[in-house]
């Protein structure tokens, strides 16, 4: 039965200097990432999995809360560890390799949301560096076609309906467990998500933002072992 393998970066390792430092890619993708792949794996194969073999990683977020108690946490953190990293590394590209900000259709729903870029980074920024302890910001688009930010904790996802406190199609993620910037920036969350602006990759978030509209989840490489 074929498993879930850990999907390459879009980019090399060092492509995010000065911005994201190459030994937390590493570090990050290598081993946190390759973590969630393999404790995913594990569960879903056990003797309590039956009903997650053959899921797609989104339909598996989506049905995490079903999950049996036996696997119900490791398939809900692991799950949403692998669909959540999965996402990441895709909206994130090599400075002066992708547009620089917002465009088309996405950024007129931003300025019409929130009144300006400007100022739904900023509410963004405050939804990353206010989330206590580990977890993510999101820019989400909920079923009736509206824009909202939010975050959630550990490897929660938008997508874990009976979870998630908001629920919604994730279109742009940040990571904000420390292992995402320790190495560098330490306890300077801030200074970590103000530099990840220069590394998000808009074109991606844009091709999200269509998919979202057509209530579609974002397109990425989930490779199988």
């Amino acid at each position: 039965m074929s498993k879930f393998a850990l999907p390459a970066l879009p980019y090399d390792y060092s492509a995010l200097e000065p911005h994201i430092d190459t030994m937390t890619m590493n570090v990050h993708h290598k081993g946190h990432h390759q973590t969630y792949v393999n404790n995913l794996n594990g569960a879903i194969q056990g003797e309590h999995g039956g009903q997650f073999k053959g899921l797609s990683i989104e339909n598996i977020q989506r049905n995490a809360v079903k999950a049996p108690d036996a696997i119900k946490a490791t398939v809900r953190n692991n799950g949403g560890g692998h669909f959540n990293h999965s996402l990441f590394w895709t909206l994130m590209a090599p400075t002066g390799s992708a547009n620089s900000a917002p465009h088309g259709d996405l950024k007129q729903a931003l300025e019409t949301e929130f009144g300006s870029v400007d100022e739904f980074k900023t509410r963004f920024n405050a939804a990353a560096a206010g989330r206590f302890g580990s977890g993510w910001a999101w820019l989400c688009m909920d079923r009736s076609g509206k824009l909202f930010i939010c975050s959630t904790p550990n490897q929660d996802n938008p997508l874990m309906e009976g979870i998630s406190e908001h629920v919604g199609i994730p279109i742009l993620g940040l990571d904000v467990w420390e292992h995402a910037y320790y190495l560098k920036y330490q306890n300077r969350r801030p200074e970590y998500i103000a530099a990840w602006w220069n590394v998000v990759n808009w074109d991606k978030v844009v091709e999200n933002y269509s998919h979202a509209k057509q209530q579609k989840t974002p397109v990425f490489d989930v490779p199988l072992a």
